[in-house]
């Protein structure tokens, strides 16, 4: 039997938020999804009959989230490589996996696409099986890269202010945002949703402008309300949010879109003198999470939490993948054990062009490596772009989006990402248990969990080697095992009921 260890899969896939993230050829959605429904069907009589049920995706793309053979539990383990998975041994509760709802997204789910289109595509997101039943989701708070124009939800003339808020409005969102993020919440009730702002309104910035600058002090008291307002309007349009961030990637500033610099010090004192507060007396429903920014500077959250006051308010910690290694989120846990974890962006994009390697990348460290590393949600970043990338207003030129809608007839592409998420949020439910299994060992990487409603397990097995690899997936702590052969190149969720 191997030992667990953390998946370290190379960086091909990272790349710098400012200058982040080929679709394959796209295929008719009805036919896409009549073979899942039909499969699905045979889900209760092989549950029933004791197998084990395995879904395959191939680097080659030749298996995409398709049944692969069943297997079925036996007496004792036989191959060399014996992957053991022990549901006695329980550790974080899941809220999920998903994708930003960008203003860009959300533009081309409202406006590229028919009804029938959109109904369709909506249901494959956020419905549950055979859709990919995503249930965590992020919203911009104001404008980001990938957003058509640049806005906050409280603009002035250049030189003027406005403390009290007596102009927030959140109507730059009514037109997409909220009728794509009410349309998920209406599929999936149980959907979460957190929000980010990449800046502040201008006029409480060193720059008095949306792009670049930090927060002025006395902007500290009305950043805070500014947050808070934001929760109360979205509360009241039915959409209930569930985290903030302070600030999306508060140590990078980005000289083309909004953006700003808020150093540790800065958001502890706004946490601990300000939003916190406010938002246990306001919005006391509404978590506090810290940094929203990459695995490569650790210490920024840490010096956070080291603080007494601010640390009272925060509930967690939010990673990017941009920069570092995966593992930090498993040492700052150990650290703060209190504290929960997140994953909350990431994007593939042009720059690694090799679909099997994309694949194996997010599935390795995202769905496998953040989760092992105590996240309780993992988010990728744009839900849905067009054929251009887009659309966007700087940043980045080549990102690519969970799926690629074509602009020109509303053709969705479903992109290595969306099979990296789906191997997970179709089987693994909401407040499901991450449990053991061991993992890191040559080329196979395994994370698995178990479902709080009627107890079944999901295993996530990535084999990254060239060649298919034979193991035995063991159960403990008794010795029922059965025998599987991956393919190259490929992830497989294995499902079965205890």
């Amino acid at each position: 039997m191997f030992t667990a260890s953390p998946a370290l899969p190379g960086d091909q896939a990272l790349r710098r938020s400012s200058d982040r993230h080929p679709p394959h050829a796209p295929r008719p959605l009805l036919r896409l999804l009549a073979i899942p429904v039909l499969l699905w069907c045979a889900h209760g009589a092989a549950q029933a009959q004791g197998r084990v049920q395995a879904w395959i995706t191939t680097g080659d793309q030749t298996q995409l989230l398709a049944r692969g053979a069943d297997a079925k539990f036996g007496p004792g383990a036989k191959a060399a490589t014996i992957i053991e998975v022990d549901p006695s041994q329980r550790y974080q509760e899941m809220v999920g996996f998903g994708a930003a709802i960008t203003d860009a997204s959300a533009w081309l789910i409202q406006n590229r696409l028919n009804p029938q289109q959109r109904g369709a595509l909506m249901n494959e997101l956020f419905g549950k099986a055979p859709g990919a039943n995503f249930s965590f989701t992020r919203l911009t708070i104001g404008a980001s890269d990938f957003s058509r124009q640049h806005y906050s939800f409280d603009d002035m003339p250049p030189g003027q202010t406005d403390p009290t808020l007596a102009h927030f409005s959140i109507e730059p969102n009514r037109a997409d945002v909220l009728p794509v993020t009410k349309a998920a919440l209406a599929i999936n009730p149980k959907l979460r949703v957190m929000a980010s702002p990449w800046s502040a309104p201008g006029w409480m910035k060193s720059t008095d402008s949306l792009i670049q600058g930090t927060l002025k002090p006395e902007a500290y008291a009305p950043f805070a309300a500014y947050l808070s307002r934001y929760v109360g309007a979205y509360e009241q349009e039915g959409v209930p949010i569930y985290a903030l961030t302070l600030q999306n990637e508060p140590h990078f500033e980005p000289k083309d879109y909004p953006g700003m610099r808020v150093e540790p010090a800065q958001r502890a004192a706004l946490i601990g003198g300000h939003l916190g507060p406010l938002l246990a007396k306001e919005h006391p429903q509404t978590r506090i999470l810290d940094w929203d920014h990459n695995w490569d500077e650790p210490g920024s959250p840490a010096a956070v939490l080291q603080d007494p006051v601010a640390s009272k308010y925060v509930n967690g910690v939010a990673w990017h993948c941009y920069g570092g290694d995966v593992r930090v989120q498993a040492a700052l846990h150990d650290r703060w054990p209190d504290k929960d974890t997140y994953f909350t962006e990431c994007s593939g994009g042009k720059w690694a062009p090799v679909w099997s390697d994309n694949l194996n990348h997010f599935a390795r460290t995202l769905v496998i490596g953040a989760t092992r590393g105590w996240a309780k949600g993992v988010l990728l970043w744009n839900l849905a772009l067009d054929e251009n990338d887009g659309p966007h207003l700087g940043g980045c030129k080549d990102c690519r989006g969970v799926v690629t809608i074509d602009s020109r007839d509303g053709k969705v592409t479903r992109n290595e990402e969306y099979y990296a998420l789906a191997h997970a949020s179709r089987f693994v439910r909401q407040g499901a248990r991450r449990i053991a299994s061991t993992s890191g060992y040559g080329d196979l990487d395994t994370v698995a969990f178990r479902n709080a409603d009627d107890g079944s397990v999901a295993l996530l097995v990535v084999n990254s080697a060239k060649t298919p690899r034979s193991f035995d997936v063991r159960l403990a702590p008794g010795r029922r095992s059965f025998s599987y052969t991956l393919p190259a190149a490929s992830v497989a969720t294995f499902t079965w009921q205890p």
